[in-house]
């Protein structure tokens, strides 16, 4: 394997090739016009592949949800405003158990907002953004690597729990340019089969997949077995980073983006002599809440840095309650902090509780 410096909306879309995708349908807007824009072409290259420029983000993901019906590792992608076009779509496929993979490149926002890099969909993300109450895995790279293998690992999960998965990048990430190393590529037909998709049905009784339960006994046991699987992905699914925290008196809590900013800050104010350190979210739904819980044992400052004005600090206040004393500090609108800005936010906070 041989590194290769790449756009990471680009290493998102060679991930996502292969690790067997064989169906894109999406509509354009920045800043991720380069996934799809690059998918088109690589997978003109490819006999068993379709790409398909919708004429709407609703068209796109309901392309999406019939390609999944018949079996195939299927994908969209947008940003913010067009998210939220997706929402229903990704609601009925909740309701339907299809897998697919969602990637949001964040922009700044509410609103139509601008196209800078942003944190600002971190709710809708987390916490189902449509309707139903439903839940979707949600996976929060920093690295381009990390890009290529959190997009592969959507894939399976998405497959494994029968749910959409969502990969939540912003602006900087999307347009950022890494070394990056890729697996080799799955063949789709060596992937598990699916006994439940929609592909003609001689030889066999037919099936049906739909979201509509109009007994209320039949809609209450289905949102039952939804939260079983929900519970399931919880026990088996959360995924954190730990950096320098063994010694910490203060740990900033920080995903994607403003994780690589924080990471930035602690070594800086390590080197002023601070015990400082990072705890990074990976899967931002399940939340690692035990796991950050856990860290309160001998850590009682938190620092939740975001970029935005505070969404994942919720569930930092959920997991630790009492144990810790959780701070915020976060930039709304698409202005990127620097390591300097962290830094002296965490200078401040050990000065101020004499740490």
């Amino acid at each position: 394997m041989t590194k290769q410096l790449m756009r990471g909306s680009h290493a998102i879309a060679e991930a996502a090739t292969r690790a067997g995708c064989r169906f894109y349908a999406g509509y354009p807007i920045t800043p991720q016009n380069e996934l799809p824009e690059y998918m088109s072409v690589r997978f003109a290259q490819l006999e068993d592949a379709t790409f398909v420029q919708a004429e709407s983000e609703l068209a796109a993901i309901n392309m999406v949800m019939g390609a999944s019906m018949a079996g195939v590792r299927a994908m969209t992608s947008s940003s913010s405003p067009g998210i939220s076009l997706k929402q229903e779509g990704i609601s009925y496929m909740a309701g339907m158990e299809l897998p697919a993979v969602i990637v949001n490149i964040m922009r700044g926002g509410p609103g139509l907002g601008n196209i800078a890099p942003s944190q600002q969909d971190y709710l809708q993300a987390t916490k189902g953004g449509g309707h139903g109450g439903y839940r979707t895995i949600v996976l929060a790279p920093c690295s381009g690597q990390e890009l290529v293998t959190l997009t592969i690992k959507a894939f399976d999960l998405a497959d494994a729990y029968r749910s959409p998965v969502i990969l939540l990048g912003d602006g900087l990430m999307g347009q950022m340019m890494e070394p990056v190393i890729f697996p080799d590529p799955i063949d789709p037909a060596a992937l598990p089969k699916k006994d439940w998709t929609l592909d003609g049905a001689r030889g066999r009784d037919s099936r049906l997949i739909a979201s509509l339960h109009l007994d209320p006994t039949e809609m209450e046991q289905f949102n039952w077995k939804l939260a079983r699987k929900y519970a399931a992905i919880c026990e088996r699914e959360t995924e954190h980073e730990s950096y320098l925290l063994d010694d910490a008196v203060v740990a900033v809590v920080a995903f994607g983006t403003a994780a690589r900013i924080a990471k930035g800050a602690v070594n800086r104010v390590r080197k002023a002599g601070l015990k400082a350190g990072l705890f990074r979210p990976i899967t931002l739904w399940p939340f690692p809440g035990k796991e950050l819980r856990d860290l309160t044992r001998t850590i009682k400052s938190l620092l939740v840095f975001e970029m935005n004005f505070g969404q994942m600090v919720e569930d930092v206040k959920l997991s630790v309650g009492e144990q810790a004393r959780v701070h915020f500090h976060g930039r709304p609108g698409g202005i990127i902090p620097t390591p300097h800005d962290i830094g002296a936010a965490i200078t401040k906070l050990i000065h101020r509780y004499g740490l």
